[in-house]
């Protein structure tokens, strides 16, 4: 496997990039800047990007049907029409934890949004897994989680893998594709010995698990059959925060970053912290669901 150099496609100067994902009908990438409490829309090819302020922390975005999106906040599920910029609440899991928000998220092959919690102080494992199998229906499927991040699931649908970034785990999970249930945990990866933390993560048309490295400065790829790491790419930014397989050929892998808590001093060394990258790693990847697909 090849890959290109790593190039900047949106200086977007996010606070808390995140939670890319790919529309492939509009051809364009929808992604979150947490802090910003606001999620964008991205056209690589005339490089425009739209912004939605949400007034909130947003922590995933997905697509939901024309015109419409589906959203992961601080206080919970959210419906957002891209035409009117009206917000819906949903259902909000965590009404009682204040101190806790929505990070990253993602959809399964049956359109049900699997998405999870963390405090915000991010000293404590008080956060949870969800998923939301229709606008109403939301169950939680984890418990105990200190930074809930990165989802994927194996090819034929067997497995799915879930990050724990503030415990540096990668585990893996049977997968009942049917009924969207989850059991028999164990530990894929321990990231202790790796550079930076495990944060978003994607899965590629081999079955291959691509890994951000918060802290980290590179996406690494891995093979969950062996829990080896086969490649890594460096990102010219330390805060290394997700990534998606876009494009027309679902060839080039979108790379989210973040500028949060780069001192000023940092600044030169990373100039384009907060932008969103893309390199062609010389292997294809898989499609983003929206909610709601079957």
């Amino acid at each position: 496997m090849s890959a290109d150099h790593v190039k900047l496609v949106l200086d977007a100067k996010a606070i808390l990039g995140e939670g890319p994902s790919w529309h492939a009908a509009q051809r364009k990438l929808y992604w979150v800047d947490i802090v910003g409490k606001t999620f964008h829309q991205f056209d690589p090819v005339t490089g425009h990007n739209e912004q939605f302020p949400v007034g909130e922390y947003v922590g995933a975005v997905v697509s939901a049907g024309a015109n419409k999106v589906m959203l992961a906040t601080q206080s919970g599920f959210q419906a957002y029409d891209l035409e009117s910029r009206e917000l819906t609440p949903l259902v909000d899991p965590e009404s009682h934890q204040p101190g806790n928000r929505f990070n990253d998220g993602k959809c399964d092959s049956r359109g049900r949004f699997w998405a999870g919690t963390m405090e915000i102080a991010e000293t404590e494992a008080t956060g949870a897994l969800y998923v939301l199998d229709n606008e109403s229906s939301c169950r939680k499927v984890v418990d105990n989680v200190g930074v809930s991040n990165g989802i994927a699931w194996s090819l034929d649908e067997t497995e799915m893998y879930y990050i724990d970034s503030l415990k540096k785990l990668v585990y893996a999970f049977a997968f009942d594709a049917v009924n969207g249930e989850i059991s028999n945990a164990r530990v894929l990866i321990d990231f202790q010995t790796e550079q930076g933390f495990p944060d978003g993560m994607t899965s590629d048309a081999e079955g291959m698990l691509w890994i951000a490295h918060w802290d980290g400065w590179q996406v690494s790829r891995w093979d969950p059959k062996t829990a080896q790491k086969l490649a890594s790419i460096p990102v010219p930014v330390a805060k290394v925060s997700s990534c998606v397989f876009g494009g027309e050929e679902l060839d080039t892998l979108y790379i989210t970053t973040a500028s949060k808590g780069i001192q000023p001093g940092q600044m030169a060394e990373q100039p384009h912290a907060g932008g969103i990258f893309a390199v062609k790693p010389g292997v294809k990847g898989t499609k983003t669901y929206g909610f709601g697909d079957n």
